[in-house]
C-alpha cells in the first residue's frame, strides 16, 4: 500500500513527503473527530467496576 501511494504521488520527494505528512495528519484529525467518539459507546474498557456498590 505504501508503496503504491509514493508511486502515485506527484512531485519530488520533499514535496511526496510534505502530501503524505498532510495526509496522515488528516487521517488521524479525522479518526480523533469522528471515528474514535463514534465507537467510544461500543468499546468495553468503559466498563469499570471499581468503586461499584
Amino acid at each position: 500500500m505504501y508503496g503504491w501511494l509514493w508511486r502515485h504521488l506527484p512531485g519530488s520527494t520533499p514535496v511526496r513527503v510534505a502530501i503524505l505528512v498532510v495526509l496522515a495528519a488528516a487521517v488521524l484529525a479525522a479518526c480523533f473527530t469522528w471515528l474514535f467518539p463514534a465507537i467510544a459507546p461500543l468499546m468495553p474498557f468503559n466498563d469499570t467496576t471499581v468503586g461499584a456498590r
